[in-house]
């Protein structure tokens, strides 16, 4: 903890943590059991008091932004954190959204009859209280709550100090249409302190209330996310997402998608960071595409054959294969086939998402199959990789690790399962 606390403090936000950590397994017991209706009906109203309260919620994200403009912060950072009507409007449309998606709380998963007569089933069941730690996105509260209340879940949101105030906005709203609802207001808690021992206490466990953490935010967030937690956790450390433009590329086609897989949003993270082109389309595609970028205020970085498509492309290092710059930048690197891509990204990508522009329909099977990131694509801008584009309404995260979620994690990777059997008098010889 920080040495500057005093011990009151401190015993204060042990008791602070420990309380969240309570009501929140009581609040996951209620969900877990709650109908379907119930779910449904408490997010609907939930999206209603977001729209009631938009002007307090408006209000507090201005504050938001002067401090983060006072302290320096300018770009993609700001854009991720700003709020208007029609950000908000999404907001409360995405919590709607999720409340139409099928309950995937007591699916049967599978199911099989043994020769003995014992029929099992593999039923999707709630995965307890999840804990969501997020920097700058504002609309991580509203999306994280539904999931996990759609899902059956509760959850435990510690926000940045950046978005603070407005996070604080949206969990009350939330919480107020809950209670309109009939549904515990602790489906959703936002942890009331910008202390930063908090996050400490989370990725402990508060005491074994918390069942896995969701982080969301730049490197240095999630790093300590996975070095530190001692629960599960659902995480990606990068998006360094690439669009390979493949010798059989329409060209018109690959300009279209280049342009809005990076300069769409450059602050997603599934912005496009390293443009790969084939060796063989380098005399077609690489110059338009290049300009094309430049043109619309994107900085290129690139390798010597890059650099002599136009001379506002500056030389890239090794370290611009490995950035994310969440920025109008780009590195645009040459590659001699589909195998060097392939390579390429294995070697420099975070396992997030990968796009392939081709009218080979070989060439394409080939990176779907081989690329081992969480989203591979043929003919389509690396921004769909969006828990709402993917049909689940919202997301909770986007995980690049290889177990139990990868991908967009929405409600059905917020659920375990469990085994039901049916027997009629068997025992075991």
């Amino acid at each position: 903890m920080n040495e500057m606390m005093s011990q009151t403090d401190r015993d204060a936000l042990v008791k602070l943590m420990n309380e969240l950590g309570e009501n929140a397994r009581r609040a996951a017991h209620e969900v877990a059991n709650a109908s379907s209706e119930l779910k449904s009906s408490a997010l609907r109203s939930a999206a209603q008091m977001i729209r009631q309260n938009a002007q307090s919620i408006l209000a507090a994200n201005s504050s938001d932004i002067a401090d983060a403009e006072a302290r320096g912060t300018k770009g993609a950072f700001l854009d991720r954190l700003k709020l208007d009507s029609t950000r908000l409007e999404a907001i409360a449309k995405a919590v709607e959204d999720v409340a139409a998606l099928h309950d995937p709380v007591g699916r049967v998963l599978a199911e099989w009859t043994r020769p003995n007569g014992l029929h099992f089933q593999r039923v999707a069941t709630p995965l307890g209280v999840i804990g969501v730690i997020f920097e700058s996105r504002p609309n991580v509260t509203a999306d994280a709550a539904a999931l996990c209340v759609k899902s059956g879940n509760a959850t435990i949101l510690r926000a940045g100090s950046e978005s603070f105030r407005t996070s604080t906005e949206i969990a009350n709203a939330m919480r107020a249409g809950f209670i309109q609802a009939g549904l515990t207001e602790n489906a959703i808690q936002l942890v009331p302190t910008k202390d930063r021992d908090a996050v400490g206490m989370m990725l402990a466990g508060l005491n074994g209330a918390i069942d896995v953490i969701v982080p969301r935010g730049g490197k240095g967030l999630v790093s300590r996310v996975q070095d530190e937690a001692r629960v599960p956790v659902f995480a990606h450390l990068e998006g360094i997402c690439h669009v390979y433009v493949h010798a059989k590329a329409n060209l018109a086609m690959a300009e279209q998608i280049v342009l809005n897989a990076k300069l769409r949003r450059t602050g997603v993270c599934g912005a496009v960071e390293t443009l790969l082109v084939d060796q063989a389309a380098v005399s077609t595609h690489l110059k338009p595409l290049v300009t094309s970028l430049l043109d619309k205020g994107c900085a290129v970085r690139g390798d010597a054959i890059v650099q002599k498509a136009d001379p506002r492309v500056t030389a890239a290092s090794e370290e611009d294969w490995r950035a994310e710059y969440l920025d109008s930048i780009i590195a645009v690197k040459v590659v001699s086939g589909l195998d060097d891509a392939i390579s390429h990204i294995g070697t420099y990508g975070s396992h997030h998402t990968e796009s392939i522009i081709t009218d080979d329909q070989h060439a394409a099977d080939e990176f779907l199959k081989r690329v081992d990131s969480a989203i591979v694509l043929h003919n389509a801008s690396t921004q769909f990789a969006d828990g709402g584009e993917f049909g689940f309404g919202a997301e909770i995260g986007i995980a690049t690790g290889r177990m139990h979620a990868r991908g967009p994690v929405g409600i059905d990777q917020l659920c375990s399962f469990k085994y039901r059997v049916y027997g009629s008098g068997q025992i075991r010889p």
